[in-house]
């Protein structure tokens, strides 16, 4: 596994060990970025389920300001650490061992607003739309926000999630990667 793209190019990661978690291929993180970029230019990001940390550092490597990586794993957590440390920027990285859904909480109480949001949970404990619904009630989604949603391919996501709507959809082996961005009524 390696950045695709961008400032870290090329640099190695490290990928969990075992079956806890499915790290995307760089393949499916080089169409995904394509999809919503490819560049960005200062946004800030929020992992939700971070993993290696790989879709994290990858947006930085292509210009985001800050990326938050939440992931309740340990051994994913060290991993992650590790994976940061290969940019020499850590300070781009706000990094938390917490659940998903408290993390939702606590960024919502610490008054964090993010401009893309990346969502891989492991596909048998999906809530994405319950998450999403909760993201945008308190706030923590931007006026142009953009989320990404990678699930099983068979799993069928809502057209329209509140103000989000569902702008692509692409299947890649066993994923699916679904792009949803604000509706244009909030601009």
């Amino acid at each position: 596994m390696r950045v695709v793209a961008g400032e870290y190019r090329g640099r190695r990661l490290k990928a969990l060990t075992g079956d806890s978690t499915r790290p995307t291929t760089d393949k499916v993180k080089e169409s995904i970025f394509n999809m919503i970029g490819p560049y960005f230019d200062g946004e800030y990001v929020l992992d939700l389920y971070s993993g290696s940390g790989s879709l994290a550092i990858e947006a930085v490597s292509r210009g985001a300001a800050k990326a938050v990586c939440i992931e309740k794993n340990f051994s994913a957590f060290k991993v992650i650490q590790e994976n940061i440390a290969v940019t020499k920027e850590d300070e781009k990285f706000t990094v938390k061992k917490m659940d998903a859904d408290k993390a939702l909480d606590y960024l919502s109480g610490e008054g964090w607003h993010f401009d893309v949001i990346l969502l891989d949970p492991p596909y048998a404990q999906q809530k994405i739309e319950e998450q999403l619904k909760k993201m945008l009630l308190t706030h923590l989604l931007n006026d142009h926000c953009v989320v990404v949603c990678e699930t099983d391919k068979e799993v069928e996501l809502p057209e329209t999630i509140d103000s989000l709507y569902k702008a692509k959809e692409s299947v890649y082996g066993i994923s699916k990667i679904s792009i949803y961005r604000k509706d244009s009524a909030d601009d």
